[in-house]
């Protein structure tokens, strides 16, 4: 019987492979929120098996606002995974978080518009507790991954999540510096959020390519900028993917896997059934 990939792995801006992924199967998986970005690479890794997902679909084709976030997460959680590691794309807003270094934030703040960020609504109300919005166990994992790999490696920060697919204004920018944040990215706000709601454990590994537009020498971000310092990069995650995943699966001792145990308020029988069956994967063990 096929092993279930209980790790799961987002590939972003550069990252749309992995070299190391053996004994490939491409799985289509169907959700009730629509088509994930592309199909999911079940492979070996490191003697684990994984699930692999090209954020941006095969030749980046969606932009950040395309992205069907529902859908990727809720396939992951239909194949079996309870860990998330998401490679990403990030420009710094700080001096010494320098291009090609990796930052494993602990934070998020929302300047998006309007993206769809739960799986609940149609009758069935939850709200999952998010102060800490990525899971202390697995963003530990992936740092100490990073540092194996040889990165320079920074433990913590904000990330601030904008809406794209535009780069920042010169304004936007420094305010996002004298607000406290640390870096900027187009994605990951509403995975870890829906991861969350899945009961799923996520980090995020973030590839530093840029100053964004606040530094005097980067104060024209370009795609080619970018992409010569993602493909520097795609090596670096790679390996840190490899060495994280490595360590997995372990037990989980966080509280991600009971996020929704005391998040649902809709009394049960008040539960539209189509609701229901949708959600069945996240709720079954809550509500028979």
């Amino acid at each position: 019987m096929p092993q279930t990939p209980r790790i799961g792995i987002v590939g972003g801006s550069g990252l749309y492979d992995m070299a190391e992924l053996t004994d490939r199967e491409e799985r289509t998986v169907t959700t009730p929120f629509g088509d994930p970005s592309a199909p999911y690479v079940l492979a070996t890794l490191r003697g684990r098996r994984v699930a692999f997902l090209a954020r941006h679909g095969r030749g980046h084709r969606l932009l950040p606002t395309e992205l069907n976030f529902r859908a990727n997460i809720f396939g992951f959680k239909l194949l079996g995974v309870e860990w998330i590691l998401s490679a990403s794309a990030v420009g710094s807003l700080r001096e010494d978080y320098k291009p090609l270094d990796i930052v494993i934030p602990t934070q998020f703040f929302d300047r998006t518009r309007g993206r769809i960020s739960t799986f609940f609504g149609d009758g069935l109300v939850a709200h999952v507790a998010f102060a800490h919005p990525v899971c202390t166990l697995l963003g530990g994992i992936a740092a100490d991954a990073g540092q194996r790999a040889g990165a320079t490696v920074h433990r913590g920060g904000t990330y601030v999540c904008m809406e794209g697919p535009q780069f920042s204004t010169v304004a936007e920018s420094n305010f996002y510096r004298a607000s406290g944040f640390d870096i900027i990215g187009m994605t990951n706000l509403q995975e870890a959020k829906l991861a969350r709601e899945a009961e799923i454990c996520y980090a995020t590994i973030a590839l530093v390519t840029d100053y964004d537009c606040w530094h005097p020498d980067h104060d024209s971000v370009t795609v080619e900028m970018i992409v010569a310092n993602l493909l520097q990069n795609a090596q670096t995650a790679q390996q840190i993917i490899a060495n994280a995943v490595e360590r997995l699966p372990i037990e989980r001792t966080c509280e991600c896997g009971r996020a929704l145990a005391t998040a649902i308020i809709t009394r049960p029988e008040a539960i539209p059934a189509a609701t229901r069956e949708r959600l069945r994967p996240l709720i079954a063990k809550y509500i028979s």
